[in-house]
């Protein structure tokens, strides 16, 4: 859907000011949007995955772990797919107060794509390079977005999200080096390109949330703070913007739920090329893993 088509419908939380900096920048920041009662439910549920994650000492294709993971000193970077493993994460995303936002920046008819809870812990945990969202689930239109949710207080030392204003409308880079391997992450050569100058960190206090187009090139610094930086992460697209591959470890059976309005009869397509990412087939891990080098047998276009 377009975002002039988007506009013609009246906003359920945001003000038009909101949608139109959305728009233009390809981001938005909401301060304290979330209440204590969601996050204190939702901090029930991770707590328990974090106690779970102890008796682990390798990944699995639940949890992404830090080489050093252990039962004395758990680092989780990724609890993956969350709203497949407890009805709270589930309840969040499809009736929550994030889907009012997701709707006002989508249009009426509206689905669910994928959640992830990136945890960047405390102490050096890893940072996320540059990089797009489109290139890793590409679809017919760019009418989709990701929502963060910042678990906890949210200062500078712990690796905020940030963006680059306006990069959504440029062009969609290539997420593979010079050996047509995946690395999840611009080029050195494509982001010496990118006014870095420019990117704006959305650090806030808990409950606060991230909105980003599936196209805004973003990343975060690394967590240099004693604290933890749990950013739970909800996908959503317009309903007429279809999937042109498989989503990565598509284990989780709410991709593609409808949460708002119906299904479209119709694909919107925008006319412009992608490089398809991988077959992910076979398995996957993280963005973490990717852009650190470790999920080599995943690095490889075919």
């Amino acid at each position: 859907m377009t975002p002039d088509a988007i506009l013609t419908h009246g906003p359920k939380v945001l003000t038009q000011a909101q949608r139109e900096a959305y728009f233009r920048n390809g981001y938005l920041s909401l301060e304290g949007f979330v209440d204590k009662s969601w996050l204190d439910r939702l901090w029930a549920a991770t707590d328990a995955f974090v106690e779970e994650s102890k008796g682990l000492e390798k990944s699995d294709d639940k949890f992404d772990l830090e080489p050093d993971h252990s039962a004395d000193n758990p680092r989780l970077r990724r609890l993956t797919w969350p709203a497949s493993h407890h009805e709270t994460y589930w309840e969040f995303g499809n009736r929550g107060p994030i889907v009012d936002v997701a709707e006002d920046l989508l249009g009426p008819d509206l689905k669910f794509h994928h959640s992830k809870l990136n945890f960047k812990w405390s102490d050096g945990g890893e940072e996320v390079k540059w990089h797009q969202d489109f290139p890793f689930y590409p679809h017919s239109n760019g009418s989709v977005l990701a929502i963060g949710l910042y678990m906890a207080d949210v200062d500078d030392a712990m690796g905020p999200l940030g963006a680059i204003p306006g990069s959504h409308k440029g062009p969609i880079y290539d997420h593979f080096n010079d050996k047509d391997e995946w690395t999840g992450a611009l080029s050195a050569a494509d982001e010496a390109s990118l006014p870095l100058d420019t990117a704006e960190y959305m650090a806030g206090k808990a409950g606060t949330i991230t909105v980003h187009h599936v196209r805004t090139v973003h990343g975060s610094m690394p967590n240099n703070s004693p604290r933890m930086r749990p950013l739970f992460i909800n996908a959503y697209a317009s309903a007429d913007a279809y999937s042109l591959t498989p989503y990565p470890g598509s284990a989780c059976p709410q991709n593609e739920t409808i949460v708002r309005g119906r299904r479209a009869r119709w694909a919107q397509f925008d006319q412009e090329t992608c490089k398809m990412p991988p077959d992910w087939s076979a398995g996957y891990t993280s963005i973490f893993a990717l852009q650190q080098e470790e999920d080599a047998s995943l690095r490889a276009a075919e």
